[in-house]
C-alpha cells in the first residue's frame, strides 16, 4: 500500500476515534464560560486533552504491543487489574457517553423516541462494525473521519467569520486549571491507551513492514491527529467564547443540556436551519466511531488475554454493547458526574503511566514505575475523598498539598519521586 495513504488512512482513524462526545460537547461551554480568558483555557484544556493522548501514542509507537505493556514494569499483577479496571470503565462510562449525547442531541429532538430504541439500534450498529474488526481501520480513515472534519470545520470557520468577536467576563479563577480539569472529561488519556492498541492491532493486520516502520507509522500518525486535534478543539473554545453574548443557553438547565444548547445555536448561526441537520449527523459520527474503537479495543484485549479466542472477542463486543445500552438510558450529564470520582484515581495513574513509556530506559526502571505510581495513587486519595464527601479535616489536609485544591496533589509528589528515584538509581548504576 502507499505509505502516503496509509499515513492519512491511519492519522484520520485515530483522530475519529478520539473524537467522541465529550470532545464535541465540552470545549464551546469551557470556551462560553472563560469568555475573554479562552486562549488560556485553551491552553489547559489541551495538556490533558491533547499534549498527554499523544504522548500515549507515541508511548504506544515505542511498545508496540497491548496496554499491559504499560504498567509490566510496576508488576504484572498491577498491569492486569490496570487494564481491567480500563477497559470495564471505558466500556461503563465513555461508549455509553456516546450512545446518550447522540439520543439527546440528534435523535430526540428530531424523532423524540426513547433512549433504549436509540441505544439499541446505536450499539447494534456499533456491534456489526467492531465485529468486522479488519475493515475499522480503513472505513473509518477513508470515510467517515474526512465527513467529520468537513462539518467541524464549516462549523468553526463560518461561526467565527460570522459572530460579533465579542467576549464577556471570565468566570474562572484560574482559567488554565479550569482548562486541565475539564481536559480530563474528554477521557482522551485513556482514549490514548484504548484505541492506541486497536490501531496496533489494525496496522499489524494490514501493515507487514519492520517494527521501525510501524513505529514511524504510528508516530506521524499521532502527530497528524493532535494537530487536528489541537485545531478544532481551539475552534470550538474560540468559538463558544465569542458567541457568549449571542446564545441564550438557558443556565437553569443541566450542563448537559447547555452544552447542547450552545453548540445547537451555534451550528443555526453559522449554517442556518441546515445547522441542525449538520450537528445531528456530526454528533453521531464522532460517539459512533469513538465506541467502536473502545469497543473493539476491549474485545481485542480480553481476547489476547484469552487464548487468542474469536469466541471470546465476539463474546467481550455483545456484552460492552448491551451494557452501553443499559447505562445509556442515563442522560448524559449523569455519566459525567458517576465518571468524576473514578477519573480522579485512574486518570492521574494513566498519565504517569504514558509519561514513564516515553522516557528512556534508565531513567523508567521498574523501581522508578512503582515508586511513581504508588506515590500517585496516595496522593490522588483525598481528590476523590474530597469528591464523595468533602470535610472540613480533609480541606486542612489539602491545603497542605501544592495544587491540591485543583485536585492535582499528585503531579508535584509523582514529579519529585520520578526525579529523586531515577537520579539515586542511576548513580548506583
Amino acid at each position: 500500500m502507499n505509505s502516503r495513504k496509509e499515513l492519512f488512512i491511519t492519522s484520520f482513524a485515530l483522530f475519529s476515534l478520539f473524537f467522541g462526545a465529550g470532545n464535541l460537547l465540552l470545549p464551546p461551554l469551557l470556551g462560553y464560560n472563560a469568555g475573554d480568558n479562552w486562549f488560556w483555557v485553551a491552553i489547559g484544556f489541551m495538556i490533558t486533552a491533547v499534549v498527554i493522548p499523544i504522548i500515549g501514542i507515541l508511548a504506544h509507537a515505542k511498545l508496540q504491543g497491548t496496554l499491559y505493556d504499560f504498567g509490566k514494569k510496576v508488576s504484572p499483577q498491577f498491569s492486569l487489574i490496570y487494564c481491567i479496571l480500563i477497559y470495564v470503565i471505558a466500556v461503563a462510562i465513555p461508549s455509553p457517553r456516546t450512545a446518550a449525547a447522540t439520543h439527546e442531541i440528534a435523535i430526540h429532538p428530531s424523532f423524540g423516541t426513547s433512549p433504549v430504541l436509540t441505544s439499541a439500534i446505536y450499539f447494534a450498529l456499533v456491534l456489526v462494525f467492531v465485529l468486522n474488526r479488519s475493515k475499522i481501520l480503513s472505513f473509518i480513515g477513508k470515510f467517515l473521519t474526512p465527513l467529520i472534519v468537513i462539518m467541524l470545520l464549516l462549523v468553526i470557520g463560518i461561526g467565527l467569520f460570522s459572530s460579533e468577536m465579542l467576549t464577556s467576563t471570565s468566570q474562572f479563577d484560574t482559567p488554565v486549571v479550569a482548562g486541565i480539569l475539564e481536559g480530563y472529561q474528554t477521557f482522551d488519556a485513556i482514549g490514548a491507551v484504548v484505541v492506541g492498541a486497536v490501531i496496533i492491532i489494525s496496522i499489524n493486520m494490514r501493515h507487514q513492514g519492520s517494527f521501525e516502520d510501524k513505529k514511524v507509522l504510528i508516530a506521524k500518525s499521532g502527530w497528524i491527529a493532535g494537530f487536528g486535534l489541537f485545531i478544532i478543539y481551539a475552534g470550538l473554545i474560540s468559538v463558544g467564547a465569542y458567541y457568549g453574548s449571542e446564545i441564550n443557553i438557558n443556565e437553569e438547565l443541566s450542563s448537559d443540556m447547555q452544552r447542547a444548547n450552545l453548540l445547537r445555536g451555534i451550528s443555526i448561526a453559522s449554517l442556518g436551519t441546515f445547522g441542525n441537520t449538520v450537528l445531528s449527523i456530526l454528533i453521531s459520527l464522532a460517539c459512533f466511531t469513538t465506541a467502536v474503537g473502545i469497543i473493539a479495543g476491549t474485545a481485542d484485549y480480553f481476547k489476547g488475554l484469552l487464548g487468542n479466542s474469536q469466541s471470546v472477542y465476539i463474546t467481550t463486543a455483545v456484552i460492552a454493547c448491551v451494557l452501553g445500552v443499559v447505562v445509556g438510558q442515563l442522560d448524559f450529564n449523569s455519566i459525567i458526574l458517576f465518571a468524576v470520582p473514578v477519573l480522579l484515581l485512574i486518570y492521574p495513574i494513566t498519565i504517569v503511566l504514558i509519561l514513564l513509556n516515553v522516557l528512556p530506559k534508565q531513567f523508567s526502571t521498574p523501581l522508578v514505575f512503582r515508586a511513581v505510581v504508588i506515590v500517585t495513587f496516595i496522593f490522588s486519595i483525598p481528590d476523590v475523598i474530597g469528591f464523595i464527601r468533602p470535610s472540613e479535616g480533609l480541606k486542612t489536609l489539602i491545603g497542605y498539598i501544592p495544587l491540591a485544591q485543583h485536585s492535582l496533589g499528585w503531579v508535584l509528589p509523582a514529579l519529585l519521586t520520578c526525579l529523586g528515584v531515577g537520579l539515586v538509581g542511576n548513580r548506583k548504576a
